[in-house]
């Protein structure tokens, strides 16, 4: 999951404006409006498939009264391929399912001990463009890792968020008519050794890490509440609890 070069960002129609990663424009002597509410689920540990392909179903239903929402998820082992990813990227993916899906970029694995979080926003009510959101999506990990002293940055041409060099959150999009779905995947306290059986975000011999072995949590539930906080207030959101969605049989 990687993203803001354009090969990293799939997108069916996108605002120009949005894809230039300018804001919409705010008609002179607006007032401030009240943070907009976002349904937060939590869907525990699940299979990949079924969650991808109900948040295309969300995205494909949803009309411009939907509230946004973000979808909590800790995956079955997988790795992810993305729309014009390279199949040389995945070296020896063993016993290691391996899915071509629809977000931007290369490969990556998606595994237990990772939080993933999926944002289902439309951009276009929240008057961000592309560029925009991917650095507040950014922005949401490096103050949630500050939080246990921690410090990480970006790294320009290679999108995600980096500790000493080595990568602990990949990030990657796609955008439907304005609407956002796939999102972010955090290295919290996983084996990352399927990482050696790809290049990870099509780059031979990156580095990964995770929280744990920085001397942050040993668990999700620990780090959950922390990047909710900072991502809704990256967007100003408000967020009420909601219970999982209904996932497809497949």
């Amino acid at each position: 999951m990687d993203a803001v070069t354009p090969s990293a960002i799939a997108s069916d129609t996108v605002d120009p404006a949005l894809s230039a990663g300018a804001s919409a424009a705010v008609p002179p002597g607006t007032v401030a409006r009240t943070p907009p509410n976002a349904l937060l689920r939590d869907l525990g540990r699940q299979p990949y498939e079924p969650v991808w392909r109900a948040m295309q179903d969300f995205t494909d239903r949803r009309n411009g009264d939907a509230p946004d929402e973000l979808w909590l998820v800790e995956h079955d082992p997988v790795f992810t391929l993305g729309q014009a990813g390279r199949t040389e990227h995945v070296l020896a993916p063993g016993d290691i399912p391996v899915i071509q899906v629809d977000r931007g970029g290369q490969v990556t694995y998606h595994g237990p001990g990772q939080l993933v979080l999926y944002p289902l926003l439309d951009l276009r009510r929240l008057r961000i463009g592309v560029r925009e959101y991917v650095s507040r999506v950014e922005q949401a990990v490096i103050d949630t890792l500050a939080d246990w002293n921690i410090e990480a940055v970006r790294r320009e041409g290679a999108p995600g968020v980096y500790v000493a060099g080595a990568k602990i959150a990949a990030l990657g999009i796609r955008v439907r008519r304005g609407c956002t779905f796939h999102g972010l995947a955090f290295n919290i306290d996983m084996d990352l050794s399927p990482f050696t059986r790809i290049n990870p975000c099509g780059y031979a011999g990156l580095r990964v890490t995770s929280m744990v072995d920085l001397g942050g949590p040993s668990g999700l539930q620990a780090v959950k509440p922390a990047l909710v906080e900072h991502f809704t207030a990256q967007f100003g959101l408000k967020v009420d609890e909601a219970p999982p969605p209904a996932l497809p049989t497949l």
